[in-house]
């Protein structure tokens, strides 16, 4: 590589067969793994393609411009990346309820940050697209590439996230241990600005499979799926789900939508990350909450989860990177206590103690103790979890 631009993309499709064994499903279920990506997320794609069309459609000049983007994290990352290597400056306009981890991989690219409520109405002055648009009107050479109204969103996994997909399904053979029917026949994909699942989903239709089914997946709370009773706002997952509706949604090729709830998709992913070794954040834990419920129905199960050889795709946007410190995540974990181990650690341990007056170089206990965050007692090994 000349640079780290070219490992946008390219990401791998993972076969999840302990997922769907234990979900008692028998088609064949993949995870897009969209965090192997160079920026750690789907929305590398897109950064990239709006940077480079802006530069040749002449809206936006090295020297002169001035980035400015309204994002819950991703989209930002990815044109911080592409910005620090191009030599513009940036500037993100950030809710509050977007992680930590986003803001410091943003600031550790030289993005400059801007927090605004996460209450605030989409279209109200203070929300972040509000914010980045009065800041446009007011810096020189600001320009907004507006992910929610641009077509090269879209285009780029049009261009890009669909061919991989297609290809990796299609040039996978059928053998009588793993079948398939060589197609894409299950798409499922959260949707955000809808950049994503509206690209793939008009790829994998009028290229590939006019017949394979599109799931859109919304978080309650969230006006994507359609009109809804629900109180808007109020779910913590990020990066999936608007009270308005972007203008590169196309819902001309989606087929059904599944909503989901934070208790849907934070277990999920955790559980994604402990059975397939996946280190996927939040929103990969709604889309998969999300295909599990279609593929369960009664519609889904009988034309797909209970046929071998049936190929659901599945995409995982980022990773538990942006989430580490989040308490969906960190307070789960630490919650969980002494795992099945524990009590052959101790046994070894009090097996292997030093004679009392002996002074042991090795520091095990103490080692053992701070790596798993489990403290020893004072005279004995006992195992408890650390406070919250």
């Amino acid at each position: 590589m000349d640079t780290v631009l070219e490992g946008i993309g390219a990401t791998p499709l993972v076969r999840l067969d302990r997922l769907a064994k234990n979900h008692g499903l028998k088609c064949n279920l993949y995870g897009k793994a969209e965090y192997f990506s160079a920026g750690g997320s789907v929305k590398d794609r897109i950064a990239k393609r709006m940077v480079e069309e802006a530069e040749k459609d002449g809206r936006l000049i090295p020297g002169q411009s001035v980035v400015i983007e309204p994002t819950s994290g991703n989209t930002g990352i990815g044109l911080a990346l592409v910005c620090a290597l191009k030599g513009y400056p940036l500037i993100i306009t950030l809710p509050e309820k977007m992680s930590l981890e986003k803001e410091v991989t943003l600031r550790a690219l030289g993005a400059e940050i801007v927090r605004t409520p996460t209450e605030a109405p989409s279209e109200g002055e203070e929300s972040n697209i509000g914010v980045a648009k009065r800041l446009q009107r007011t810096i020189p050479g600001g320009v907004i590439l507006d992910q929610y109204s641009n077509p090269n969103n879209p285009l780029a996994h049009e261009l890009t996230t669909a061919p991989e997909i297609i290809h990796a399904i299609t040039s996978t053979p059928a053998t009588p241990e793993r079948p398939s029917t060589e197609k894409v026949d299950v798409l499922v994909a959260g949707a955000g600005t809808g950049g994503t699942i509206t690209g793939l989903s008009k790829a994998i239709k009028e290229t590939h499979n006019p017949d394979c089914i599109v799931v859109g997946v919304d978080p309650v709370g969230s006006l994507l799926a359609g009109p809804s009773e629900d109180k808007i706002g109020g779910y913590l997952v990020e990066g999936i789900g608007y009270d308005f509706i972007p203008g590169v949604l196309n819902y001309t090729h989606i087929d059904t939508w599944i909503k989901t709830t934070d208790d849907d998709s934070f277990p999920m992913a955790r559980e994604l990350i402990r059975t397939e070794g996946m280190l996927v954040g939040g929103s990969s834990g709604s889309a998969i909450a999300g295909a599990l419920k279609y593929l369960k129905s009664e519609e889904g199960f009988e034309k797909f989860g209970n046929l071998e050889g049936k190929n659901v795709v599945i995409i995982l946007p980022d990773s538990i990177r942006n989430y580490m410190s989040k308490d969906w995540f960190a307070q789960a974990i630490k919650s969980q206590g002494p795992g099945d181990m524990w009590a052959l650690i101790q046994e070894g341990l009090e097996k292997t103690k030093p004679q009392k007056g002996h002074v042991s170089g090795s520091g095990v206990a103490s080692n053992v103790a701070t790596a798993s965050g489990i403290a020893p007692a004072v005279n004995g090994y006992e195992a408890h979890t650390n406070p919250a």
